[in-house]
């Protein structure tokens, strides 16, 4: 018997994913180890279907109470590895230890970990607390610790008094609560959650991201937890693992991959930033001037020298960017091309010349800018990234 895993659910799509090791506090480079024992490791694991490889050499440790997401487009990898230490996805080489202890040739139902899907995986036909106690039922607990097990899970997920019902008479974010009150009834080792708020209301996703975050530091469980969606990244992970086309391409906190992209899809998938091309024109210290090729110079900070000549992308985030007298040391001279109100805020897309459109997220102070006006945007030399000619992080 397998509790609460769906075995069902379609098979991942084959990708291919690159090694890296991660550790508790920071990234660690390969060859590193935590001082604490983590709580789930992958070591140089194969997927294959057939003779296609589908997953190649992939190395990660993720401490132990820590909440770490796979985060990515889709066919990037990361369900592929989230469904490999459920035991849904067979690998072909390597291991996966939790706690130490291999799993990877142990039976599904005996891994001890929960898994919270995308589609809530409810049984209709059950109440609400049949859905809860499955996975105890099987593991043969006495019938009181059941109930008391169902109960307390319940009321973390703010849902007390709701185990008659039936998961029709819920909303689509209870149903959720529900799914993940059945994850962690069992008290597991590790939490799996598979884009568990794709299908819910904007608002309703943003209500499930603190609350899960909440149970999450309250049971100290291990999460790993699986989106697309950097917002969701961002705001609820410690450690993110940024993946593309099966290959790992940061690893970091929300802050390191935002605002220092090690390659120009994380500084792109996350946030949008605006990639300007250009060439060393010069250096003056740590300060290198760059020619763009929209026809502009701007100098930026360098940590190393750079050589003359050299392509190199300037990284500015759209919060970066600022209009008007406070444009900043690098002003650019552009037009308004398009204008979103938010609130608080406005998104505009500048044409500054050179086939160049730039992305600025500011906040409203004053009047709204209006399309076709012109305006001067501009951004300080440390308010950048370069990247070199491989689309990687110059350090």
């Amino acid at each position: 018997m397998r509790d609460s895993l769906d075995t069902t659910s379609q098979m991942p799509r084959p990708v291919a994913a690159g090694a890296i090791l991660a550790g508790e506090d920071a990234p660690l480079v390969r060859g590193e180890r935590s001082l604490q024992q983590p709580a789930v490791e992958f070591s140089n694991i194969d997927i294959s279907y057939g003779k296609f490889v589908a997953v190649r050499d992939f190395s990660l440790a993720i401490a132990k109470g820590s909440f770490v997401t796979l985060l990515g487009p889709s066919g990037c990898g990361k369900t592929t590895i989230l469904r490999s230490i459920a035991g849904l996805v067979d690998i072909s080489r390597g291991q996966i230890s939790i706690g130490g202890r291999r799993v990877d040739d142990v039976p599904i139902y005996k891994r001890n970990i929960g898994l919270v899907f995308q589609s809530y995986a409810l049984f209709p036909h059950k109440s609400v607390f049949d859905n809860v106690a499955f996975g105890l039922k099987y593991r043969n607990v006495p019938r009181p610790e059941i109930v008391r097990r169902v109960e307390k899970a319940l009321e973390m997920v703010r849902l007390p008094g709701s185990g008659k019902k039936l998961p029709s008479q819920l909303s689509g974010g209870q149903q959720q609560r529900i799914a993940l009150a059945r994850a962690i009834v069992f008290e597991p080792e590790v939490l799996l959650l598979d884009e568990p708020l794709s299908a819910l209301d904007a608002n309703m996703r943003e209500e499930m991201r603190v609350e899960i975050k909440k149970i999450q530091k309250e049971t100290g469980i291990t999460a790993i937890f699986v989106t697309h969606d950097q917002e969701e990244a961002l705001s609820m992970s410690d450690q993110i693992v940024v993946m593309n086309a099966g290959t790992v391409e940061q690893i970091g906190t929300p802050e390191q991959v935002y605002q220092e992209p090690a390659t120009a899809f994380v500084a792109d998938f996350l946030g949008k930033a605006n990639m300007l091309a250009g060439v060393v024109s010069g250096m003056d210290g740590h300060m290198a001037t760059i020619a763009l090729s929209a026809g502009q110079v701007v100098r930026v900070a360098s940590p190393r020298a750079l050589v003359h000549g050299a392509g190199v992308t300037v990284v500015v985030r759209p919060q970066k960017l600022l209009l008007g007298a406070a444009a900043g040391a690098n002003r650019l001279s552009g037009r308004v091309v398009s204008a979103s109100y938010l609130g608080g805020s406005a998104i505009y897309e500048i044409d500054i010349g050179g086939n160049t459109i730039i992305r600025a997220n500011t906040l409203i102070d004053g009047r709204i800018m209006r399309e076709s006006e012109t305006v001067e945007v501009g951004f300080e030399p440390q308010a950048c990234v370069l990247l070199d000619e491989q689309g990687r992080r110059i350090v």
